[in-house]
């Protein structure tokens, strides 16, 4: 790394993922094998936002990356509950937070309740000369928080069993295709297939609709054009290489083949995986960063990072479990 650290940074932005807190005891996940400190990833919230509001210059916003509450306050009736108490903690940081939808949003709430809560941030791109949504249905939004720098949130479940009413042509168009190629009773269940990729297809997954990719196409060809630097959030991964095929978007591949047209993107930040992963795809200069997860996280150590962004890179300094990393831009 040069001297960047010397210089001082255009902006910052600090990045969370999988929160997932819960007022019950601490238990093991889906699969039994990884312990979930519920309690606990308020603590870590708290930790977090105590360092961003102690920093020199406070990050100009704060990129929660999906599954901000667990889906077991959904059946303790504790979801409304829940939420406004990791709210509230990001509220005494009086930071901008944009929030991104995972599963565990569409556990608790359906997509029409999510629209009209405080985990809707496509509102804070309304208004503004920078900001662009994807839709009325759709929590995909893009907006610029300093001159040719662009940030995409994308709506990894736009496609998904999740969130939306069995009865309705959304779910039945998911199901199908999900049903093509995950044979299981249990669609939470990764079908078993020599084709490893093949385990995205589950019900915890999701995908991005034609209208949704239609548009991000239109938003990266004027980013192309202005010569800006674009940086794509999801709460779900799309490089095979930044995470386990369990935890892909269900149409990665197609997401991957919109980034590759188009020069101006530099990043891909995503959640989901909770050991993280990261990969530089340096045939086209795009860093893939998935975050480790907060819930699994146990106390004494954090999940969270800090991100300076200069001319001609990113900065991660990480904190506890998420490593520094350099994203240079190509």
């Amino acid at each position: 790394m040069d001297d960047c650290c010397e210089r001082e940074p255009l902006f910052t932005f600090g990045v969370i993922a999988d929160i997932q807190h819960a007022d019950i005891d601490d238990a093991f996940n889906f699969t039994q094998t990884r312990r979930r400190f519920y309690r606990n990833s308020l603590r870590l919230l708290k930790e977090a936002r105590e360092t961003w509001c102690q920093l020199p210059a406070r990050p100009n916003f704060i990129l929660q990356l999906g599954d901000i509450i667990d889906g077991f306050n959904k059946r303790h009736g504790a979801s409304s509950v829940a939420l406004d108490r990791v709210l509230e903690e990001f509220s005494l940081g009086s930071m901008e937070v944009h929030h991104v939808w995972g599963n565990h949003e569409l556990y608790n709430f359906s997509r029409s309740e999510l629209l009209c809560s405080r985990l809707n941030s496509s509102v804070l791109a309304d208004g503004r000369c920078d900001g662009r949504r994807a839709g009325e249905d759709i929590n995909a939004y893009s907006f610029t928080p300093f001159p040719g720098f662009t940030f995409v949130v994308l709506d990894a479940f736009d496609v998904s069993l999740l969130g939306v009413e069995e009865d309705s042509l959304r779910y039945h168009r998911a199901l199908s295709l999900i049903k093509q190629h995950n044979s299981n009773d249990d669609l939470n269940c990764p079908p078993v297939q020599l084709d490893n990729l093949k385990q995205r297809f589950t019900k915890y997954n999701g995908g991005f609709s034609e209208t949704q990719m239609d548009w991000l196409n239109d938003v990266l060809s004027s980013a192309d054009k202005k010569q800006e630097k674009v940086s794509l959030i999801s709460h779900l991964p799309v490089h095979p290489r930044s995470t386990v095929p369990s935890c892909l978007a269900w149409n990665f591949d197609e997401l991957l083949s919109i980034i590759q047209c188009h020069s101006s993107v530099v990043c891909f930040i995503a959640g989901h995986d909770h050991d993280g992963g990261y990969y530089w795809d340096k045939s086209i200069g795009v860093h893939h960063l998935t975050l480790e997860a907060i819930i699994e996280t146990p106390p004494g150590s954090n999940a969270f990072g800090t991100i300076s962004v200069y001319e001609d890179r990113m900065v991660l300094k990480g904190n506890g479990r998420i490593p520094d990393i350099d994203l240079v831009f190509p």
